[in-house]
């Protein structure tokens, strides 16, 4: 019966968990999925993460190439993401080019590293106009339910976090890079940027860490990005119903929270690869 009313009124099957303050998954409307964090999952890339929050997982594979620095940041190297949603991960995407929820999470993670000051994109440049560093950020969803967004910015920090980048000289009598493959360093890593995600009911209840149907039954939604230093770095809300300062200021709160959690998955992450080795 319930699974019958679930499918003909989905709303207000939701509405009638909400209004309890709970949801049809069991959690508290300020409780997030439990997350899960792998470090180094691709061999061949120089650094990657693959994170699981709920059932959504995405996987994220850095790659870095040598090339020539932008005209109009001659002393500056340069990181691009790409989100991939293919359709294994969901039957809403469909084969074929980038579709607009993948280009615009792509802007987003963009304007993130460039608003969070990520990393100093003077450390990637090798020699000013002449060679740098590009980090070409391939994420991909490998499972879609929801909060691609807060998912995505954990992948691409663990995975930004653990990459190892080779040393390189240019010869001063051939003008040629020379990259020494046995000499490698971490990047530094300034700011620890972390997005959660809410979802705006009937104008009135949000909750965190939507799941793909309750984003689809949301009447708007918000993605709050923040960093070590409660830092506001990017807010996202694509369009919607309205929120009051007071609602603004408490979904900032609890992504300070989500934060500090976020953080601690981190750095017991890194330290037990550390201890690995």
């Amino acid at each position: 019966m319930a699974a019958g009313f679930k499918t003909a009124e989905p709303l207000e099957y939701h509405r009638r968990f909400l209004k309890e303050n709970c949801r049809p998954d069991g959690r508290e409307l300020g409780e997030f999925r439990p997350t899960t964090l792998n470090i180094n999952s691709i061999n061949t890339a120089n650094g990657s993460a693959m994170v699981k929050v709920g059932n959504t997982t995405v996987i994220c594979g850095l790659k870095a190439e040598l090339t020539m620095p932008p005209s109009d940041a001659p002393s500056k190297g340069y990181i691009v993401p790409n989100v991939d949603l293919p359709p294994l991960c969901s039957s809403r995407f469909r084969p074929g080019p980038p579709g607009e929820q993948a280009q615009a999470a792509s802007q987003f993670i963009a304007d993130v590293i460039e608003s969070s000051d990520l990393v100093n994109m003077e450390e990637l440049c090798i020699e000013k106009a002449k060679l740098c560093w590009v980090l070409y950020c391939d994420i991909m969803c490998l499972d879609y339910d929801g909060n691609l967004l807060d998912t995505c910015i954990i992948a691409l920090l663990a995975a930004l976090k653990n990459a190892q980048l080779p040393e390189v000289t240019i010869n001063k009598d051939t003008d040629l890079a020379e990259v020494d493959m046995k000499k490698k360093k971490h990047l530094k890593i300034n700011r620890h940027p972390v997005g959660s995600s809410f979802a705006v009911f009937d104008d009135t209840i949000t909750i965190v860490d939507p799941t793909a149907e309750e984003e689809s039954l949301s009447t708007a939604l918000l993605t709050v990005v923040t960093d070590e230093e409660d830092r506001l770095c990017a807010v996202h809300k694509p369009g919607g119903t309205s929120l009051s300062a007071e609602k603004l200021q408490h979904c900032i709160n609890r992504a300070v929270t989500r934060h500090t959690e976020i953080n601690k998955l981190l750095n017991k992450v890194m330290d037990s690869m550390k201890t690995s080795k």
